[in-house]
């Protein structure tokens, strides 16, 4: 009989540690059920990363699914592997109905990143699970001590649990307690209990591997004689007896009051399932944990290579209860040759841990990688060209951002980013595009009411940052037919201020009064000043209806406009500073009254977002990357940031002049942005500057392009941003924000206050 058909007869159900998606297309899974007798299967980060990286058949389905809609790098990673996963159910049902819920599962785990938070896990948990839609699914939790309560309350609620990466008896026992636990609370509410399913993935060779590496260095160190030979007899014991052990805790909960209870209204046992069970050690058996641990009510998950050898030499025989008293002379031993089984199972639990979400970092980095090649010219370029040494620093701290989640921590808006005062209020500018798509339909309206109205201008009243974004637009776009001319006061200056009034007329132009707190002087001054010559030319009754205010709720500017009857308040977000405003209404408003397509610039910037989301790791998110070179190069003195932008966005250099130095110039530390600067020769320039190049492609200019050539060709330090399109900005405005925040969080300053 094929050896792995024997485990079946001996109570143990092998289940597959591998998914990818030829598996599924090309019978293999199938082949396996029916000839091998497999009963299940598993996933994981790394499972998978290997799956979508090494494999061409993902890429199809990802030019796909952005057909759709573009999407971040989880957003699309969950959409692949939710397809796998049903597919995957879909062949084991049979299994399923066959064995009345004991086999036929596919597990899919939550976000690695979620191992420390309960309520995460929870809610990760029920949207996978109301993803995948398929009974036989068991979500992977992990056993930490955060995620034991989530166990409890998945099962309560009748999801599958898979909990995983546990090691020490302890965990196990914790997790055991946790499922019963769960099913009597779901009993008590009304709910069957008789279809719950349940592993405890019990990790195995990597005990060893620790273990082992431990009595080496004690050999290492001097032990000699009965010592050392009793130390080397500990080598490669360590895992079976500690996996025995375990079993036969399982056994007694089984036998507990408790667990009977439950057992007569038909639950089944959450069965202990051996993971990690390929040797790592090749001086041992290649199915050396597969033949050691073999048992009923037990699940035995291997790797494609592990299943292949125990077809081909693995030896079936009823293992796991040989040796119980022996086992617990191998964990004595272990403690009286100074080794703490504990600190053992508490080191594995934080490094898989960190292993799992490392894994889940590459993964994600591939699905990215593959979004950006489909999306080809969707998706502004950036590359940059530093010396060796300045390339090893920013390397160094992209890593560091990795590592330490920093990203994820950016959009979860934590202040010990920066300086740990109040930076997380600050942040509302994140959602913005999405905020701005929803309402970009009552502002599309209200620009066309406007148009019908065959109003000449539009001239924005404003002040500092909030007002520099739509002056961008107004300058690159310039007029569109049909639409008021868009122009900007945003100076107290008595001739700038007299340029604005003879270039418009009060009878035939709407006015913006745009101040986010309402209190700035400046934008008052200005509303009464035109509201005056408006009434004196149309009447006091209708100089109100050439009016509109942009202004965050319950400004004192919303009470003015109140008052005198303005034609319409647009409400702000509190939590968006001035100069972070230009993709919220502070931006969009004034944009859709030019005739500007609002959807299409927030579309094309909605690409950045996901390009730059929580979960595009920092080696492939653009925002991260550009900011990490603005940090690290102004930390080493390079801080003249030294902008070239081509003639048909030259505008844009003045909002990022602004972003740059009022966000970054605090505490003697900071970027000095250098704008409408012609560029010198190489030579002209010392050690102290950053150069950025921000590159119209569908309008170049060949003596920008010669001259910044020449100054990469001379070691200056250069980043080059090709813009595809002046709507292309809307995705210039969000990167420069998130790199102006990453570069404040390297700086160690607070990118968001005065």
């Amino acid at each position: 009989m094929n050896p792995l058909k024997s485990l079946t007869q001996l109570g143990q159900s092998v289940w597959l540690d591998m998914i990818r998606r030829d598996l599924i297309t090309s019978g293999a899974l199938e082949k396996l059920v029916r000839e091998d007798g497999l009963r299940g299967l598993t996933s994981n980060p790394a499972i998978f990363e290997k799956a979508i990286a090494g494999s061409p058949d993902y890429a199809k389905i990802i030019e796909g699914l952005l057909r759709e809609r573009d999407r971040d790098a989880k957003s699309l990673f969950e959409a692949l592997a939710v397809k796998d996963i049903q597919d995957v159910a879909d062949v084991l049902r049979p299994v399923y109905e066959e064995s009345k819920a004991r086999d036929g599962y596919v597990s899919l785990e939550v976000s690695p990143y979620l191992a420390h938070d309960t309520e995460a896990t929870i809610e990760e948990g029920r949207r996978l699970w109301g993803m995948v839609k398929r009974p036989n699914l068991m979500i992977k939790v992990p056993g930490t001590t955060e995620g034991v309560p989530a166990i409890r309350r998945l099962i309560s609620e009748g999801i599958n649990v898979n909990v995983t990466l546990l090691f020490s008896q302890e965990a196990y026992e914790r997790v055991a307690m946790a499922y019963i636990e769960g099913l009597e609370d779901r009993a008590a509410n009304g709910g069957e209990v008789r279809a719950m399913a349940s592993v405890a993935s019990f990790f195995v060779s990597r005990i060893d591997t620790l273990v082992d590496s431990m009595i080496d260095a004690k050999l290492k160190k001097g032990a000699s004689g009965p010592d050392a030979e009793r130390l080397k007899g500990l080598q490669g014991k360590v895992a079976i007896a500690n996996a025995r052990q375990a079993y036969q805790t399982y056994k007694k909960l089984c036998a507990g009051a408790r667990w009977k209870k439950l057992a007569e209204r038909g639950a089944q046992s959450q069965r202990l399932l051996w993971a990690s069970t390929s040797t790592k050690n090749p001086a041992y058996r290649d199915v050396v944990y597969a033949e050691e641990l073999i048992g009923p009510d037990t699940v035995d998950t291997m790797p494609p290579a592990t299943v292949d050898a125990f077809r081909d030499h693995g030896r079936a025989r009823a293992s796991l209860e040989e040796g119980v008293e022996a086992a617990g002379q191998v964990m004595k031993s272990l403690a009286d040759a100074g080794i703490s089984m504990k600190e053992v199972t508490d080191r594995l639990l934080d490094d898989a841990v960190r292993l799992f979400a490392d894994p889940f970092d590459a993964l994600l980095l591939a699905v990215e990688r593959k979004r950006q090649e489909v999306l080809g010219a969707g998706l502004d370029r950036q590359s940059h060209k530093l010396s060796e040494p300045l390339a090893a620093a920013v390397t160094a701290e992209i890593e560091a951002w990795r590592a330490g989640g920093k990203i994820r921590r950016l959009w979860a808006r934590d202040a010990s980013l920066w300086t740990g005062k109040d930076e997380g209020k600050w942040l509302d500018w994140l959602g913005a595009v999405e905020a701005g798509r929803e309402s970009a339909p009552e502002m599309t309206r209200f620009a066309g009411e406007v148009k019908g109205e065959n109003l000449t201008h539009a001239l924005l009243l404003g002040m500092g940052g909030s007002s520099l974004g739509p002056e961008v637009l107004a300058s690159t776009f310039g007029k569109t037919a049909g639409f008021p001319e868009l122009r900007v006061l945003d100076s107290t200056d008595p001739a700038q201020v007299r340029t604005c009034e003879s270039a418009v007329s009060p009878k035939t132009t709407l006015f913006i009064v745009s101040s986010k707190s309402g209190s700035t002087l400046e934008p008052n001054i200005f509303k009464q000043y035109f509201f005056e010559k408006t009434r004196q030319a149309v009447g006091a009754g209708e100089a109100g209806r050439r009016f509109v205010a942009i202004t965050d709720p319950n400004s004192k500017v919303q009470e003015i406009a109140r008052a005198d009857g303005f034609r319409k308040v647009f409400a702000g977000v509190p939590g968006i500073g001035g100069r972070y405003s230009v993709l919220s209404r502070f931006g969009l408003v004034p944009a859709a009254i030019a005739g500007i397509d609002v959807p299409k610039l927030l579309e094309r910037a909605a690409t950045m977002v996901n390009s730059c989301s929580a979960f595009t790791p920092p080696a492939a998110n653009p925002g991260v990357i550009l900011g990490v070179v603005l940090g690290v190069l102004g930390r080493q003195g390079r801080d003249k940031v030294t902008i070239a932008s081509s003639p048909g966005i030259l505008a844009f250099g003045a909002w990022l002049e602004q972003l740059l130095a009022e966000s970054t110039g605090k505490q003697g530390k900071g970027l000095v942005p250098v704008d409408l600067e012609s560029l010198g020769r190489p030579e002209a320039y010392g050690d102290d500057r950053l150069f950025v190049y921000v590159r119209l492609e569908t309008a170049p200019d060949k003596a920008q392009d010669a001259a910044i050539e020449a100054l990469e060709r001379a070691g200056h330090p250069v980043v080059t941003i090709r813009v595809t399109d002046p709507y292309a900005l809307g995705q210039e405005f969000f990167r420069w924000e998130i790199a102006t925040a990453v570069a404040g969080a390297v700086l160690g300053i607070n990118p968001f206050d005065q």
